[in-house]
Protein backbone atom coordinates (compact mmCIF):
# COMPACT_ATOMS: atom_id res chain seq x y z
CA UNK A 1 0.00 0.00 0.00
CA UNK A 2 1.71 3.20 -1.17
CA UNK A 3 -0.47 5.66 0.78
CA UNK A 4 -2.88 5.32 3.64
CA UNK A 5 -4.54 7.81 5.92
CA UNK A 6 -5.11 6.87 9.56
CA UNK A 7 -7.73 8.96 11.28
CA UNK A 8 -9.60 9.16 14.55
CA UNK A 9 -12.48 11.28 15.79
CA UNK A 10 -13.77 12.22 19.20
CA UNK A 11 -17.40 13.12 19.73
CA UNK A 12 -19.09 15.54 22.13
CA UNK A 13 -22.03 13.34 23.07
CA UNK A 14 -23.66 9.93 22.71
CA UNK A 15 -25.43 10.89 19.45
CA UNK A 16 -22.05 10.44 17.70
CA UNK A 17 -23.15 12.69 14.87
CA UNK A 18 -20.64 15.52 15.39
CA UNK A 19 -16.91 15.73 16.06
CA UNK A 20 -15.21 17.52 18.91
CA UNK A 21 -11.73 16.57 17.60
CA UNK A 22 -10.08 14.84 14.67
CA UNK A 23 -6.60 13.44 14.12
CA UNK A 24 -5.16 12.48 10.74
CA UNK A 25 -1.83 10.76 10.05
CA UNK A 26 -0.79 10.31 6.42
CA UNK A 27 1.69 7.54 5.57
CA UNK A 28 3.34 7.30 2.17
CA UNK A 29 5.71 4.48 1.29
CA UNK A 30 6.09 3.54 4.96
CA UNK A 31 6.86 7.07 6.19
CA UNK A 32 4.63 9.54 8.00
CA UNK A 33 4.38 12.53 5.66
CA UNK A 34 1.67 14.62 7.31
CA UNK A 35 -0.17 14.96 10.59
CA UNK A 36 -3.15 17.04 11.54
CA UNK A 37 -4.88 17.42 14.87
CA UNK A 38 -7.67 19.84 15.54
CA UNK A 39 -10.43 20.44 17.98
CA UNK A 40 -13.74 20.90 16.19
CA UNK A 41 -16.57 23.16 17.27
CA UNK A 42 -19.49 20.72 17.03
CA UNK A 43 -22.19 23.34 17.52
CA UNK A 44 -24.04 21.01 19.86
CA UNK A 45 -24.18 19.92 23.49
CA UNK A 46 -21.49 17.95 25.31
CA UNK A 47 -22.24 14.97 27.56
CA UNK A 48 -20.32 14.76 30.83
CA UNK A 49 -19.18 11.24 29.88
CA UNK A 50 -17.53 12.45 26.65
CA UNK A 51 -15.87 15.39 28.41
CA UNK A 52 -14.45 13.02 31.05
CA UNK A 53 -13.30 10.54 28.39
CA UNK A 54 -11.63 13.01 26.02
CA UNK A 55 -10.89 16.02 28.21
CA UNK A 56 -12.47 18.22 25.54
CA UNK A 57 -14.75 20.82 27.09
CA UNK A 58 -17.38 22.96 25.39
CA UNK A 59 -15.24 26.00 26.19
CA UNK A 60 -12.16 24.53 24.49
CA UNK A 61 -14.13 23.52 21.39
CA UNK A 62 -15.95 26.87 21.13
CA UNK A 63 -12.84 28.58 19.74
CA UNK A 64 -12.13 25.75 17.24
CA UNK A 65 -13.18 25.73 13.59
CA UNK A 66 -16.49 24.09 12.75
CA UNK A 67 -16.53 21.01 10.52
CA UNK A 68 -17.20 22.80 7.19
CA UNK A 69 -14.30 25.19 7.82
CA UNK A 70 -11.97 22.32 8.79
CA UNK A 71 -13.15 20.17 5.87
CA UNK A 72 -11.30 22.45 3.44
CA UNK A 73 -8.07 21.24 5.08
CA UNK A 74 -9.19 17.66 5.73
CA UNK A 75 -10.49 16.78 2.28
CA UNK A 76 -7.13 17.01 0.46
CA UNK A 77 -5.52 14.83 3.17
CA UNK A 78 -8.30 12.25 3.35
CA UNK A 79 -9.27 12.29 -0.31
CA UNK A 80 -6.36 10.23 -1.60
CA UNK A 81 -5.37 6.87 -0.18
CA UNK A 82 -6.93 4.12 1.86
CA UNK A 83 -8.58 5.35 5.07
CA UNK A 84 -7.78 3.33 8.18
CA UNK A 85 -9.10 3.64 11.71
CA UNK A 86 -9.45 1.53 14.82
CA UNK A 87 -13.05 0.28 14.91
CA UNK A 88 -13.31 2.07 11.57
CA UNK A 89 -17.09 1.82 11.09
CA UNK A 90 -17.55 4.11 14.11
CA UNK A 91 -15.19 6.83 12.84
CA UNK A 92 -16.59 6.54 9.32
CA UNK A 93 -20.16 6.87 10.59
CA UNK A 94 -19.27 10.08 12.45
CA UNK A 95 -17.57 11.43 9.32
CA UNK A 96 -20.58 10.50 7.16
CA UNK A 97 -23.03 12.09 9.61
CA UNK A 98 -20.99 15.31 9.69
CA UNK A 99 -20.84 15.48 5.91
CA UNK A 100 -24.60 14.95 5.73
CA UNK A 101 -25.44 17.40 8.52
CA UNK A 102 -23.49 20.20 6.88
CA UNK A 103 -24.63 19.40 3.34
CA UNK A 104 -21.10 18.61 2.14
CA UNK A 105 -21.00 16.38 -0.92
CA UNK A 106 -17.85 14.33 -1.14
CA UNK A 107 -18.13 10.89 -2.64
CA UNK A 108 -20.73 8.16 -2.27
CA UNK A 109 -18.30 5.38 -1.29
CA UNK A 110 -14.79 4.98 0.06
CA UNK A 111 -12.44 2.12 0.77
CA UNK A 112 -11.21 1.55 4.31
CA UNK A 113 -9.49 -0.95 6.59
CA UNK A 114 -9.95 -1.49 10.31
CA UNK A 115 -6.86 -1.84 12.51
CA UNK A 116 -8.86 -3.69 15.17
CA UNK A 117 -9.87 -6.37 12.68
CA UNK A 118 -6.30 -6.63 11.37
CA UNK A 119 -5.01 -6.79 14.96
CA UNK A 120 -7.12 -9.88 15.62
CA UNK A 121 -5.37 -11.59 12.70
CA UNK A 122 -1.84 -10.50 13.72
CA UNK A 123 -2.18 -10.96 17.47
CA UNK A 124 -4.84 -13.61 18.15
CA UNK A 125 -3.30 -14.41 21.55
CA UNK A 126 -4.25 -11.04 23.07
CA UNK A 127 -7.20 -10.94 25.49
CA UNK A 128 -8.72 -8.09 23.44
CA UNK A 129 -7.79 -5.92 20.50
CA UNK A 130 -8.53 -2.46 21.82
CA UNK A 131 -6.23 0.30 20.67
CA UNK A 132 -4.59 0.67 24.09
CA UNK A 133 -3.99 -3.09 24.37
CA UNK A 134 -2.37 -3.33 20.93
CA UNK A 135 -0.25 -0.23 21.55
CA UNK A 136 0.95 -1.61 24.89
CA UNK A 137 1.88 -4.91 23.20
CA UNK A 138 3.85 -3.11 20.48
CA UNK A 139 5.34 -0.38 22.66
CA UNK A 140 3.60 2.38 20.72
CA UNK A 141 3.03 5.72 22.45
CA UNK A 142 -0.61 6.46 23.10
CA UNK A 143 -2.51 9.21 24.83
CA UNK A 144 -5.80 7.38 24.43
CA UNK A 145 -8.86 9.39 23.36
CA UNK A 146 -6.68 12.17 22.00
CA UNK A 147 -7.55 12.02 18.30
CA UNK A 148 -4.05 13.04 17.19
CA UNK A 149 -2.38 10.38 19.32
CA UNK A 150 -4.96 7.76 18.36
CA UNK A 151 -4.49 8.40 14.62
CA UNK A 152 -0.71 8.23 15.01
CA UNK A 153 -0.97 4.97 16.96
CA UNK A 154 -3.34 3.58 14.32
CA UNK A 155 -0.76 4.37 11.63
CA UNK A 156 1.88 2.63 13.75
CA UNK A 157 -0.32 -0.46 13.97
CA UNK A 158 -0.72 -0.62 10.18
CA UNK A 159 3.05 -0.28 9.69
CA UNK A 160 3.58 -3.13 12.18
CA UNK A 161 0.98 -5.30 10.43
CA UNK A 162 2.64 -4.68 7.07
CA UNK A 163 6.09 -5.55 8.50
CA UNK A 164 4.60 -8.80 9.77
CA UNK A 165 3.42 -9.59 6.24
CA UNK A 166 -0.30 -9.06 6.75
CA UNK A 167 -1.92 -8.71 3.32
CA UNK A 168 -3.66 -5.35 3.82
CA UNK A 169 -5.79 -5.76 0.68
CA UNK A 170 -7.55 -8.71 2.35
CA UNK A 171 -8.95 -6.30 4.95
CA UNK A 172 -10.13 -3.54 2.65
CA UNK A 173 -13.87 -2.90 2.81
CA UNK A 174 -16.13 -0.37 1.11
CA UNK A 175 -18.15 2.17 3.09
CA UNK A 176 -21.36 3.78 1.82
CA UNK A 177 -21.30 7.38 3.04
CA UNK A 178 -24.93 7.96 2.02
CA UNK A 179 -26.37 4.94 3.82
CA UNK A 180 -23.79 5.20 6.61
CA UNK A 181 -22.78 1.56 6.57
CA UNK A 182 -20.27 -0.93 5.23
CA UNK A 183 -21.28 -2.35 1.86
CA UNK A 184 -21.69 -6.09 1.43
Amino acid sequence: MDRFVAFDVETPNRANDRMSAIGVTVVENGTVTARLYSLVNPGTRFDAFNVALTGITPEAAAAAPDFPELWRTLEPLMGCGLLVAHNAPFDLSVLAKCLRAYGIRWRPYLDYACTCQMGRACYPELENHRLDTLCARLGLELEHHNAGSDSSACAGLVLDYLRRGLPLRRYVRRYDLQRIRTCG
